[in-house]
């Protein structure tokens, strides 16, 4: 397939990769194998923000059936990656910077939430397991891994600190939001220097934790949610098009 429109960087592996060759390496239903090639597709940039994903092409280029398509985008629809527009079908979203900003700003009230609960709650196991979350994300980052290895280590990170914080609501709102964020974290990590920057952001909040200092560690929240929100929103506009404005955060 073409991709049309604004000309987006080409992250990681997969985007080089011919899509229907994906599907059929793991012993995973068709629906879902369908589902992740589509999604990394949009978190790698193989298909660009604002680019319509059309199903006859889909189908030629995965080689499935247009219901196994159309369920695929119908989730990616659910997770925020995907909009249908009337009369121009299934459109990679793009976020206005005032719907991310808004995004943002919720997800740093949750987060903080979350950080101050796990540093004052959490077993010292619990904290040794942050830690070795913590190491495996570094270890990706050294390592040169792709965009898409290194947003997998950084989920497994939120799941260990989200589920040490003993707030099952925070857990799963912060889970809804992280996903309609998907796709502004690809590109912040995109930014040159960035991946190195939020590492070493998030090594000071999980000192903090370690050090059982909550005031710390959700000022290094804080911080670490601000740099993600303006590389975010500055990738977006490389990738997109979309006119940004510091002033605007």
């Amino acid at each position: 397939m073409t991709v049309s429109g604004n000309s987006a960087p080409r992250l990681g592996s997969t985007e080089s990769a011919d899509l229907a060759a994906q599907v059929g390496r793991v012993a995973a239903p068709l629906r879902q194998q369908v589902l992740d090639v589509l999604r990394q597709a949009i978190l790698s940039f193989h298909f660009a923000p604002g680019q319509r994903l059309i199903e006859r092409e889909l189908i030629e280029e995965i080689g499935v059936s247009r219901t196994t398509i159309r369920e695929a985008l119908r989730e990616l629809a659910a997770e925020g990656l995907v909009k249908t527009i009337p009369q121009k079908g299934a459109v990679v979203v793009v976020p206005s910077p005032q719907e991310a900003v808004e995004l943002y700003e919720l997800r740093a009230v949750l987060e903080a939430l979350a950080v101050r609960r796990f540093t004052e709650l959490a077993s010292d196991e619990q904290v040794a397991e942050l830690r070795r979350a913590f190491e495996e994300l570094a270890e990706a980052a050294e390592a040169g891994g792709d965009t898409l290895r290194i947003l997998k280590a950084k989920d497994g990170y939120y799941d260990v600190l989200l589920r040490g914080s003993g707030n099952r609501s925070v857990h799963s709102t912060l889970g809804g939001v992280q996903a309609r964020l998907s796709l502004l974290r690809a590109t912040s990590l995109a930014q040159p220097g960035r991946t190195a920057t939020s590492v070493q952001e998030l090594r000071t909040m999980t000192e903090a934790i370690k050090a059982r200092n909550p005031d710390a560690a959700v000022r290094a929240c804080h911080h670490h949610i601000e740099q993600a929100k303006r590389a975010g929103l500055e990738g977006l506009s490389a990738t997109s098009g979309l006119p940004f404005s510091g002033a605007s955060l």
